[in-house]
């Protein structure tokens, strides 16, 4: 399907839904005023169907409805015409008879066209085949839709069109509504899980002085009262750590971030994130609650912890595995890998990964895993105790010189959640910084900011803490069986059209 631009079929067909607007004029309308105010508490179509779905043929029942929603099928008879409506919960018929309504409200079912929002109002009951009906004795045109909707059979196939139209993939294929639902009841879970362990939901700003949090490339724009520059936040983790300063032990939030980045299957420029901090905990504590918070969620979309996605069987029961960052490396190339080997780039390069030469060890292990390893975990796994100099807020490694306790949940061959013990000590902070520092100046582009703000609240004294980031559409996309991230974003970005 080509895209709704107003071809000369769409322009002759606007031009006559204009008319049959302008034939109706106040009078459809404004006679109809009082039904149209009553639609606001219409009952739903599941509602009259989960009441009355029992009803035998060919019987009218004393019980009287106003239903509101999208005209999705029009048949006319002369006398008697047939509606769907589709309404937020399904599908109804509305049947229309000149015996039952006034002349005014049958005159108004000649107007009425595919994608017009009308509301009706008269006794349940059912055809002679048994279809259960709101046989109408008011009408009213809510929305005249000037443009048609896609066609019923062809509607809109194409990906792109769909995430561009959403509205119209919405209107017309009910099936898509899953996405949405999927992210209610995940976001009620997580809300549910976390509120159980006394965590405090909140909200910090959006717009930063200085882009920290993660490594990744901010958007930037400019404060005019303020005459600063500002960035969208690429990560929610350092007001929140300001919160554990102050005091609020365990604090999570739920909300947008935006990285300056490219678009692939599990990457977009605007996603959600879930990040929690908690007081005196650690990674290993970060591993029960990010356990907990997919269980939970898989439990509320999925109602089982066994399930497909894209056709391949994944197991969220039992106990996680865990491998480590270097550990897995090892067995993908089959040599031994340690951030002490002067070969590490030798190595990368003999498995096809370009390297930098301003990476330093931990970068190149890094590349290795994500190139390597990270695709092929199934999962869930734990990967455990990355190298610091990738991970520069983690704390550094209780038995492991020169790594940290930080660990990726993948699932799926996807990243899902990073967690830390988290680095609490300022003197040690700012050393992580400033080995971002120099890797900046040796030209890695891609590196942590040197934040004296955050710094100075670390001063304040932190508590020893765990925390956790959850890439919430990720995970929507597996708990949705949707193939791309931009499958369950609502409005992803796209090119201008041309």
């Amino acid at each position: 399907m080509t895209e709704p631009a107003p071809g000369a079929r769409e322009r002759e067909v606007l031009r006559s839904r204009r008319g049959s607007r302008e034939r109706l004029g106040d009078r459809a309308f404004a006679m109809n005023l009082e039904l149209a105010i009553g639609a606001r508490g219409a009952t739903t179509s599941a509602e009259i169907r989960e009441r009355h779905g029992s009803m035998p043929p060919d019987r009218r029942d004393e019980a009287r409805y106003t239903v509101a929603g999208r005209v999705v099928l029009r048949r006319s008879f002369g006398k008697l015409v047939f509606l769907v409506l589709r309404d937020r919960s399904g599908d109804l018929q509305i049947v229309g008879s000149e015996a039952d309504l006034p002349p005014e409200d049958f005159a108004l079912l000649e107007e009425i066209d595919l994608g017009d929002l009308v509301a009706a109002s008269g006794p349940v009951g059912t055809t002679r085949k048994g279809e259960l009906s709101i046989f109408a004795q008011r009408l009213a045109m809510l929305s005249k839709a000037l443009r048609p909707l896609p066609e019923k059979w062809r509607g809109l196939r194409d990906p792109d069109l769909q995430q561009r139209y959403r509205y119209l993939q919405l209107a017309t294929d009910p099936d898509s509504r899953r996405v949405v639902d999927a992210r209610a009841r995940t976001l009620r879970a997580f809300r549910r899980v976390l509120d159980e362990r006394a965590f405090v939901e909140v909200e910090t700003p959006v717009l930063h002085p200085t882009a920290g949090g993660a490594i990744a490339r901010p958007f930037v724009t400019h404060h005019r009262a303020l005459d600063v520059d500002l960035s969208l936040r690429i990560a929610l983790e350092l007001y929140l750590k300001r919160l554990l300063v102050g005091g609020l032990e365990r604090v999570y939030e739920i909300g947008r971030v935006f990285r300056n980045e490219g678009i692939d299957r599990d990457h977009n420029p605007e996603f959600t994130m879930l990040e929690a901090y908690q007081a005196y905990g650690d990674y290993e504590t970060m591993m029960e609650l990010g356990k907990a918070l997919v269980c939970a969620a898989a439990e509320e979309v999925r109602g089982s912890l066994r399930f497909s996605y894209q056709g391949r069987e994944l197991d969220l029961s039992g106990a996680w595995p865990r491998v480590t960052v270097l550990g897995s490396v090892s067995d993908a190339t089959g040599e031994e890998i340690a951030l002490d080997r002067p070969d590490l780039g030798a190595i990368a390069e003999r498995h096809g990964i370009e390297v930098h030469p301003t990476w330093g060890p931990g970068k190149i292990a890094l590349e290795l895993f994500e190139k390597l390893v990270e695709g092929d975990l199934w999962g869930p796994v734990f990967v455990c105790d990355f190298p610091r100099e990738v991970s520069p807020l983690a704390r550094p490694h209780r038995g492991s010189p020169g790594l940290v306790e930080h660990f990726d949940l993948v699932i799926a061959g996807m990243e899902i959640i990073p967690a830390y013990s988290e680095l609490s000590d300022p003197d040690e902070q700012r050393r992580s910084f400033e080995i971002q520092a120099e890797a900046r100046r040796r030209g890695e582009e891609e590196t942590h900011p040197l934040d004296e703000d955050f710094l100075q609240a670390l001063e304040h004294g932190m508590p020893p803490a765990g925390g956790l980031g959850l890439g919430v559409d990720r995970l929507l996309m597996i708990l949705a069986d949707a193939p791309s991230i931009r499958d369950v974003i609502l409005f992803p970005h796209h090119r201008p059209q041309g």
